[in-house]
């Protein structure tokens, strides 16, 4: 089942940055819960790491298939840019927030993606996700379901570490 995340994951980052002339996208390291990956795209990399959660609220639901990923795109000057990646709508003009210790970030939302509101507070997202042990993501859905995730931070640091030098 995992496997079968990992691919819909791969497909889903390849059609969000719109990579029509990228290639399939091949998993660098698996680090515990994280795995480091990076693909082709218009004759630069896309290097990226990705998680799914360990807990989904409510229990009831179908979520789909639900990620969390930092990319580094040195072609685009992009460095760790940190993504929700949800199996279903986000309702509109919603915003997700993620908290990690007593860090709480908000990201903006559109369809099934959400991002940092404020691109300045993506280093320290990134910074309290290395230093943290676990990550809340809470979200609703364009039904106004309230939902939860709760991801594992095992193995963000050192697939991170690994993209660093993504060219």
């Amino acid at each position: 089942m995992f496997v079968r995340r990992i691919a819909t994951a791969l497909a889903i980052v390849l059609a969000g940055y719109g990579t029509a002339a990228a290639q399939a996208p091949t998993r660098i390291e698996q680090f515990k819960a994280w795995g480091a990956y990076s693909y082709k795209s218009n004759g630069g990399t896309v290097c990226y790491v990705l998680s799914v959660p360990t807990a989904k609220e409510p229990p009831a639901v179908d979520h789909g298939d639900i990620f969390f990923i930092v990319s580094q795109r040195p072609g685009q000057n992009i460095s760790y840019e940190p993504q929700a990646m949800m199996g279903y709508k986000l309702k509109d003009g919603s915003k997700v927030n993620v908290t990690i210790d007593s860090k709480n970030f908000v990201m903006f939302t559109k369809d099934k993606a959400a991002w940092v509101e404020n691109a300045a507070e993506e280093p320290a997202l990134v910074a309290a996700m290395k230093g943290g042990s676990s990550m809340t993501v809470k979200a609703t859905s364009a039904r106004g379901t309230p939902t939860s995730y709760t991801y594992s931070l095992s193995g963000i640091s050192a697939a991170l570490s690994k993209i660093e030098t993504c060219k």
